[in-house]
């Protein structure tokens, strides 16, 4: 209805301009809204006020032309037409034309809803990319939930979306990482081995260097003075846990030779494979693991580039990137005075990487936490001669969960954080990915594990949800008791004789391809979230209010008819959101 609506404004709008009301190729961007007021009709569009200046006239004279030319054409889905307020023009559809997308949820089933505004570009989506050094937790959840729904979202709407999880498998943390399952390892020959404090604690240490034991006994043990001896101090004893860790990790490379990569590999391939399952779990997949050990060369390539363009400078030893230049509040190190390049210029060269493989656009999800670091990501690209409007970062709050109203503290393995997958044992993979997705993703979010548990209205995926049963539940009856129907003739019925229930839900159906395409463009899934819940709630008042099984055959026939368009329309949103559509509950 909405394109009906707006091919009736342009041919208009054409006709004004041979009539040079308006000029021979006005500018203008038509805007067609759904009405949230009932009064205010079902549509409305502010063209009047986007060209009464071209037209040299009020807004609302110019709409009072246009509605003129409107009611002088016969125009059978359009019941009337007001003008509101500076010049809105408002349309009231005629009853029986709210139905005519029915025949289109139909015939495109599952494809209903989808388009191809996207078409022919090429977008990649990097999200969740946490340091492979321990489980996922609830926060990396929600970015997991956030970044799945928006590359699906994308690639119903046209665009081909490659994702993508960087591995940050170099740098200090994952030193960290070997030295804390060297040690639990060597904890296994001998009892003395003290733990650092800043080594990882998690019990999935001890798993992965029980694992190396097993796989290769007494290779990798070395006797604990020749490992502490000449140590400074840690904490615990006075000294700095960051000078310690750093000597051991020394220690441990020199200790090891050439099997020290075995013992960091043990860690990071467990780790690895762990985060690759959990969130296989949860529905979450990528097409490309991006490898931050594989950028030698594209780091030196992208520091040779910034360089040729008078963009990096020595100073105290060290290799700066003159950010400052491009909007940063400080210029950035990318290579320190001991030759080691940093983890920014790790990210410059990514960037790079990414943009020469040919994406028109390259979306990064990240934590909130990184909000400062989007400046100095901008400021290399622009240095490269990159255009940083084709990076589009989205900060992702962290969620607090809760038990009603109480702060949840659950323990977990590693004592510090609660993983993602003990949230999902709890609440399921369908609460977890929905409740994610329900709000913004830059604003914080409070988790209900009761709610999210809960059987009832209140809990939107599980309101959901039961609409969709509760019609498979119904065309189960309809089978056992041999009722025949046919959804041509029922939409035929719905046309010519709907209540005000049947028409509302046909209007919401008729607004799940709009809402579609604004959610993806926007990269919002909260909308679908928020669509489908109104479409659901819509359906069960309907339900409740009418019986769908009744002696009419016809007016049985035409209920039926709009209850599957509205399961259709249910499952078709829920899978984008990775999020099942059971038949029972």
């Amino acid at each position: 209805m909405k394109d009906i609506i707006a091919d009736l404004i342009q041919s208009i709008v054409n006709t004004l301009s041979e009539e040079q009301v308006l000029p021979a190729e006005p500018n203008y961007k038509l805007n067609i809204d759904a009405s949230k007021d009932k009064s205010h009709g079902d549509f409305a569009s502010n063209i009047a006020l986007v060209l009464s200046k071209q037209a040299s006239m009020a807004p609302r004279k110019l709409a009072e032309i246009i509605v003129e030319k409107i009611n002088s054409a016969d125009h059978q889905n359009i019941e009337k037409v007001e003008i509101a307020g500076p010049g809105f023009i408002n349309f009231f559809v005629a009853s029986g034309s709210n139905f005519t997308t029915l025949k289109s949820v139909f015939e495109q089933k599952g494809a209903f809803g989808r388009s191809n505004i996207g078409a022919g570009q090429r977008y990649q989506v990097e999200f969740v990319s946490a340091n492979p050094t321990g489980p996922l937790h609830v926060g990396h959840g929600r970015g997991a939930a956030y970044g799945a729904s928006v590359a699906d979202l994308l690639e119903a709407v046209g665009y081909e979306v490659e994702r993508e999880y960087y591995v940050n498998d170099a740098g200090r943390q994952m030193n960290i990482l070997a030295a804390s399952v060297w040690l639990r390892y060597l904890q296994i020959h001998h009892q003395d081995i003290t733990f650092p404090v800043n080594g990882y604690k998690g019990d999935y240490i001890h798993d992965i260097a029980a694992a190396l034991n097993t796989k290769h006994a007494d290779r990798f043990d070395r006797s604990p003075e020749t490992i502490f001896t000449n140590l400074p101090k840690d904490e615990h004893e006075g000294g700095d846990k960051e000078l310690y860790i750093d000597a051991l990790i020394a220690k441990a490379k020199a200790l090891l030779e050439t099997d020290y990569e075995l013992v960091f590999n043990q860690g990071l391939e467990a780790i690895v494979d762990d985060i690759r399952e959990d969130l296989g779990q949860f529905g979450v997949h990528y097409q490309g693991w991006f490898s931050e050990a594989s950028l030698k060369q594209d780091i030196d390539a992208a520091l040779t580039r910034l360089d040729a363009n008078g963009h990096l400078y020595q100073q105290d030893g060290a290799l700066w990137f003159r950010s400052t230049t491009f909007g940063d509040d400080k210029d950035r190190v990318v290579k320190r005075d001991n030759g080691e390049t940093t983890y920014f210029a790790s990210d410059i060269a990514y960037h790079l990487n990414k943009f020469e493989r040919g994406f028109d656009k390259v979306i990064n999800i990240w934590g909130a936490d990184h909000h400062g670091y989007i400046p100095r990501v901008n400021a290399a690209l622009e240095a490269l001669g990159l255009a940083p409007e084709k990076l589009d970062v989205r900060l992702v709050q962290f969620a607090i969960l809760y038990r009603g109203k109480e702060r949840v503290q659950m323990s977990t393995r590693s004592g510090s954080f609660v993983t993602l997958r003990e949230l999902r044992e709890e609440v399921g993979n369908d609460a977890a990915r929905f409740f994610y997705v329900t709000r913004k993703a830059e604003q914080h979010m409070d988790f209900d594990l009761d709610l999210a548990k809960s059987q009832s209205k209140d809990n939107p995926v599980y309101y959901i949800q039961y609409a969709h049963a509760r019609i498979a539940s119904m065309l189960r009856k309809i089978s056992d008791m041999s009722i025949e129907y046919d959804t041509t003739v029922g939409t035929e019925t719905l046309t010519a004789n709907a209540n005000d229930g049947e028409v509302d839900l046909a209007k919401r159906i008729a607004n799940y391809p709009k809402t579609l395409e604004t959610a993806a463009s926007n990269l919002e899934p909260h909308m679908l979230t928020h669509f489908l819940r109104d479409l659901a709630s819509e359906f069960h008042t309907y339900y409740n209010s009418h019986k769908i099984l009744v002696d009419d055959s016809a007016v049985r026939n035409a209920r039926i008819t709009l209850s599957i368009a509205v399961q259709q329309v249910l499952r078709n949103g829920l899978k984008l959101l990775g999020v099942n559509a059971p038949d029972e509950m």
